[in-house]
């Protein structure tokens, strides 16, 4: 464009890229500013200068070639941070370059097999995928690529976690018989249907904590109890992934308990106790009368093996020329079992004892088994209970 000589002269002046009026059109300002060029942006440019006399004057053309810039660093971020996100919750995918210019067009892709998602076309350096509800089957790798026209670069792989709360857990007792006993091995196992792992189990009889196990992978925890006495009741268990803990329902064990093995129990625990307070000499006299009540029942039982009473007139040594000497007598009775014979004895008392002393040593005997019988009562051990136990 030619120089403008007169200075008090007005002008108008616009700009224009193949024939298209560019910015505002005609104006009073010699300049145009373009802030971001475009590969679009290519062409010829030039300008025109419009005097008060309507005389145009024109520039001469310039080609103005616009070269984009190739995307690179392609990188995909996820919202939440981290790659891990709950079962429902809502996953955004960005992708994301460093450089490029013009349109870019942007694509996700999931899995090793590369299954195409979304593909967005945009000027913009980023762009966003979204999964509104987060699933079990959303847990995948995924990657994304991006392009203007220069080849396709790829991201890196991300890996997608969707956490999931356990469910409620179910409680399986095996034991290796139809009908429990004591002694038997219990074998707790408790599972859930759905959460992620690693989940911690607990294992409760009575809500109370028997121990835990935990479980890295699929499949659930056992737990091994040896049964005793108080082990019939409730049984439970509790799953926990840190997403929150669920608890099983009660299962109720009932098994069968050996006869007496209660009883025995307390009553062996008893009789140590007592004799470890009692003297040698009420020890003795403990066993004594324990061995009489015996003898008793067992007469009373088995009639047959009654041994038969002394008859006064059998003892023909009663009246012996050596007074205080015991003389024996021996008397065989009847086959009373298989070949038992049964061979009785009967000592002739001397006739100098004492009937005072007799009955004094009689009193004393029954006053100290009434006592040990009462201190029995009291321990809530029966007739039987101490039978068994001498």
């Amino acid at each position: 464009m030619s120089s403008l000589q007169s200075s008090d002269a007005q002008f108008q002046f616009c700009f224009f890229r193949d024939a298209q009026a560019l910015g505002p059109g005609w104006s009073s300002s010699p300049k145009l500013q373009i802030a971001n060029m475009w590969k679009e942006d290519s062409g010829s440019y030039w300008c025109e200068a419009q005097t008060m006399a309507s005389k145009v004057l024109r520039s001469r053309r310039s080609q103005i070639n616009v070269h984009r810039v190739p995307v690179a660093d392609v990188s995909l971020e996820t919202q939440p941070p981290g790659g891990q996100v709950m079962e429902g919750d809502r996953l955004v995918l960005i992708c994301s370059v460093a450089m490029g210019t013009g349109d870019i067009t942007f694509l996700w892709y999931k899995g090793a097999i590369g299954l195409n998602l979304q593909t967005k076309t945009q000027r913009s350096l980023t762009a966003e995928y979204e999964i509104p509800t987060a699933r079990e089957s959303d847990a995948e790798q995924y990657y994304c690529v991006a392009e203007n026209g220069y080849g396709p670069r790829p991201s890196g792989l991300v890996s997608i976690t969707v956490r999931i709360p356990v469910s409620r857990p179910i409680l399986m007792l095996r034991a290796p018989r139809a009908q429990a006993v004591v002694g038997d091995v219990l074998k707790l196992h408790c599972e859930v249907l759905r959460g992620s792992h690693p989940i911690l189990y607990w294992f409760y009889h009575e809500d109370v904590v028997l121990g835990s196990s935990s479980a890295p992978s699929g499949g659930g925890a056992s737990f091994n109890l040896s049964l005793t006495a108080e082990h019939s009741g409730n049984y439970s268990c509790e799953a926990n992934n840190g997403l929150g803990a669920q608890r099983s329902e009660e299962v109720t064990l009932n098994f069968t308990v050996p006869p007496g093995a209660r009883s025995n129990h307390l009553t062996s625990r008893v009789i140590e106790g007592l004799l470890g307070t009692l003297g040698p000499a009420t020890v003795a006299l403990l066993f004594c009368y324990g061995l009489k009540r015996k003898i008793g029942r067992h007469s009373t039982r088995n009639p047959l093996r009654s041994l038969p009473s002394p008859v006064p007139q059998e003892f023909p040594y009663l009246n012996s020329p050596t007074p205080g000497q015991l003389q024996p007598i021996y008397e065989n009775v009847n086959v009373v079992s298989g070949h038992e014979v049964y061979s009785l004895v009967y000592y002739n008392q001397p006739e100098q004892e004492s009937a005072a002393a007799e009955t004094l040593r009689t009193h004393m005997e029954d006053q100290v088994s009434l006592d040990i019988y009462s201190r029995l009562r009291k321990a809530n051990i029966t007739d039987v209970d101490y039978e068994d136990a001498m």
